[in-house]
């Protein structure tokens, strides 16, 4: 006859994947499933606090006891601990919070605050993690703080820092690899130096004028992503100009978004040197004059490229006139010797879309496939007679094919 308490009778390691897998809310009501069950949610090595966990949700006396609850219950090491209470007014004090995770050897730590919620001085004293996510909070780091000696991995999101407290923060942590900052213009005055000798992976979303990559020697991808709340226009010339990619001597993966560009300034034919370590670039721009020249100017600088993509920003005006700057005479040399492989998303089978893709059907010795992907939003039927005559274009690789997906 089967054991009528079969929960009881499940393997430890099985009763902690269960519960890691369901909201903390949930793994702490299953202690009344069975004796066996009743304080295993104390060992929860993983805790994730969310709004679903407080009822009614932004209750600040039902946080604290909630709290208090955890603390005095739970035994073990806590390896990843997630906060999200980011929508409510006001945040409670977290003091004690963070005191109690200094103790469980905390790795991956996840705090997404209300705004303006200025961290504890303990939060630079008692925690050592290896991974960090903060969102909307205001950071001020103590002028002897020295940074995380673990911390492999950090993530900003609308975090009000100082930029000489940033920079102190990444050069002083010693052991970064992975940094994300998704910052608003209204937070930065100065431009970010950016030291970081173990650095590989780097994602910015920000006004690109702010960024300053010194020494990041190991940088391998980079994603950078222009925004500004006042609509300012990125400076594609400067930028293009100003050594930015100088020390990105190792990168392999560039990841450019910008799709407003300020004109009027020359936009050089390559950079001021050659990057060898790209295989590959994935822009999403608009089919505007600067912001073409600009990407056919990366692709010049990067000899070794394999792989590019570019996501077309829709724009109502299919009819916008053709570029000279587009035009095959403007272009007597291979553009990319290696590139093999093109992927344009969101096309629209606009002229200029037609004069960029003649341009790199032709000057692309290399080039196996090409891929295009119609806008979702448009008849699939009129872009494909737009792009009818892709098949008489001249290619100057025999092997290149040009294929549609449609999904």
């Amino acid at each position: 006859m089967m054991d009528p308490d079969v929960l009881s009778n499940l393997p430890d390691n099985v009763i902690d994947e269960i519960l890691i897998r369901v909201p903390f809310r949930d793994a702490v009501c299953t202690s009344i499933l069975s004796k066996k069950w009743r304080y295993t949610w104390c060992g929860l090595p993983h805790l994730m606090l969310d709004s679903d966990f407080w009822k009614p949700q932004k209750d600040t006396s039902s946080f604290t006891t909630s709290i208090h609850n955890i603390m005095t219950r739970h035994s073990g090491a806590i390896t990843n601990f997630t906060l999200c209470i980011q929508y409510w007014k006001s945040c409670p004090r977290i003091d004690n919070l963070l005191s109690f995770l200094s103790g469980k050897n905390i790795q991956h730590l996840v705090l997404r605050l209300p705004r303006s919620f200025e961290l504890p001085s303990s939060f630079f004293t008692c925690l050592q993690p290896t991974h960090l996510f903060l969102q909307n909070c205001l950071l001020l780091p103590p002028p002897a703080f020295k940074g995380f000696d673990r911390l492999i991995g950090l993530e900003l999101h609308d975090v009000t820092i100082p930029s000489k407290s940033l920079e102190s923060l990444i050069s002083h942590c010693l052991f970064l690899e992975q940094l994300v900052l998704n910052i608003s213009d209204t937070l930065m005055s100065d431009v970010i130096e950016i030291n970081a000798l173990k650095l590989r992976s780097c994602d910015f979303t920000g006004d690109l004028a702010t960024i300053c990559l010194n020494r990041v020697p190991l940088l391998a991808k980079l994603s950078l992503r222009h925004y500004h709340e006042d609509w300012k226009k990125f400076d594609v010339a400067n930028f293009l100009t100003s050594n930015f990619f100088e020390s990105c001597s190792s990168l392999e993966h560039l990841h450019l978004d910008y799709t407003d560009v300020a004109r009027g300034q020359e936009i050089p034919t390559e950079l001021p040197f050659h990057l060898m370590c790209v295989k590959r670039l994935c822009m999403c721009i608009y089919l505007g004059s600067d912001e073409i020249l600009c990407a056919l100017c990366l692709i010049r600088s990067f000899p070794f490229l394999r792989y590019l993509e570019i996501q077309m920003e829709y724009n109502i005006l299919h009819d916008m006139p053709a570029l000279v700057s587009l035009e095959m005479e403007a272009f007597p040399d291979v553009i990319s010797k290696h590139l093999r492989e093109v992927k344009l998303i969101e096309a629209n089978g606009s002229l200029r879309e037609t004069q960029l893709i003649k341009l790199l059907l032709a000057k692309l010795p290399a080039l196996v496939r090409m891929s295009i992907k119609p806008h979702t939003c448009l008849e699939q039927s009129a872009i494909f007679k737009r792009l009818a005559d892709l098949r008489e274009f001249e290619r100057a690789s025999p092997k290149a094919e040009v294929l549609f997906k449609l999904v």
